[in-house]
């Protein structure tokens, strides 16, 4: 029996404190006890979303989410603008045309962010533009936009609400929802907030719900009025997924052990340099620059020579290192490296460590432990600097 290691963008591995608390017997989600937990969790997720709004929790993957935000805030015939730099930009666009909405799609080439300039010049010549949606972190291409720019873009050039997915960055990534002018912000469960798949996040602004209450949306099931409602009553108008919400508390405490939120970020953007570091080190290339690089999964090119099906293939079987292959036409051309929620440098060093090992099976051509001692330079730096500022 060995351990498998993984190195996925989700779902990721989940902490034994997490998986305990979960383990607990089950309670009626109408009870007291439930109500306490639910305030409270919702309470202290806040930070993660930078907001003093209500945090609803759906018992749902995160793609329900997304289309929750589309049912409720948008009516069949209406216009919006879809900016998509990769496979959950275009999960966007997919779920606005199903719902019959007018889509205007900015797409950027996989491995481009969208810049606040380009949404300002394709918004301006558009009119009764209802809502812009956004993928914050790309999960396909390892690209974070610049959400808060692209909220900017939003503001000067549209009374448009704009709604962001932030499935794969939310718990990894910084956010500040209610300065940057987030109107709908969304996450899942099973990608940085280090739980299981089945529970969803939706945090919505004051002007979002004035345009869902216009909107008066049909959705049952997926009615964030509804979810509005019966939050006030410290409850879920459906059955909640129960074990998942104990586990969020379990989350919260680990995240406020490390510190708070902004130091889980700290170790995520600490992370993806170690990972970038090492590649170069190896000479594999990245597919995104370092400016919009992700901080919870990079996407590494395929190394010259090698095909990567069987390389990857023989990571998993000889090193039970299991990395996420490419999405849609950059399948075979690159993998991806997940680096978010319960993973630490050591995890990382450990990845690269045994990558180095699979290449030299393939007999790929690099200087052995370069790309460990590039990973480990950078998290020695980053201690050194610690050690620095505390003293």
């Amino acid at each position: 029996m060995y351990k498998n290691i993984l190195r996925h963008p989700g779902p990721t591995p989940i902490p034994k404190k997490v998986e305990l608390a979960m383990g607990q017997d089950m309670f009626s989600h109408r009870s007291e006890e439930f109500v306490k937990l639910y305030r409270e969790t919702t309470e202290r997720v806040k930070p993660v979303f930078g907001t003093k709004q209500e945090i609803l929790l759906l018992p749902s993957g995160g793609t329900a989410a997304l289309e929750a935000a589309v049912v409720n805030a948008v009516s069949p015939g209406e216009e919006v603008v879809v900016v998509t730099v990769g496979a959950f930009g275009d999960y966007f666009v997919s779920i606005c045309e199903k719902y019959g909405l007018k889509v205007h799609k900015l797409e950027k080439n996989w491995g481009e962010a969208c810049t606040k300039e380009e949404l300002a010049d394709f918004l301006k010549p558009l009119s009764n533009i209802k809502a812009v949606f956004a993928t914050y972190n790309e999960t396909s291409t390892g690209i974070l936009n610049p959400v808060d720019q692209l909220a900017e873009a939003v503001r000067e050039h549209s009374e448009a609400i704009f709604i962001v997915d932030g499935v794969s960055a939310l718990g990894g990534a910084p956010a500040e929802m209610d300065e940057w002018g987030i109107d709908i912000l969304v996450t899942g469960s099973q990608k940085a907030m280090m739980l299981p798949p089945g529970l969803s996040f939706v945090a919505v602004s004051d002007k979002a719900w004035k345009q869902i209450e216009e909107n008066a949306p049909t959705a049952y099931y997926l009615n964030l009025l509804s979810y509005r409602d019966w939050a006030e009553k410290g409850m879920t108008p459906n059955t909640p997924a129960v074990s998942l919400i104990v586990g969020l508390s379990a989350v919260c405490d680990l995240i406020e052990e490390e510190g708070g939120i902004a130091k889980t970020v700290e170790r995520h953007e600490l992370m993806k340099n170690m990972v970038r570091a090492s590649m170069k080190a190896l000479s594999i290339d990245l597919l995104t620059n370092d400016e919009f690089a992700s901080p919870t999964i990079t996407a590494i090119r395929t190394p010259k020579g090698l095909n990567l099906a069987d390389y990857l293939g023989h990571l998993k079987k000889e090193y039970h290192l299991d990395f996420a292959g490419g999405l849609g036409h950059l399948q075979g051309e690159i993998f991806r490296f997940g680096h978010m929620g319960y993973c630490f440098p050591s995890d990382v060093l450990e990845a690269v460590s045994l990558m180095e090992a699979g290449l030299q099976d393939f007999s790929y051509s690099f200087e052995s432990g370069a790309g460990v001692k590039a990973a480990q330079d950078v998290y020695l730096a980053s201690l050194k600097k610690k050690s620095v500022v505390s003293n």
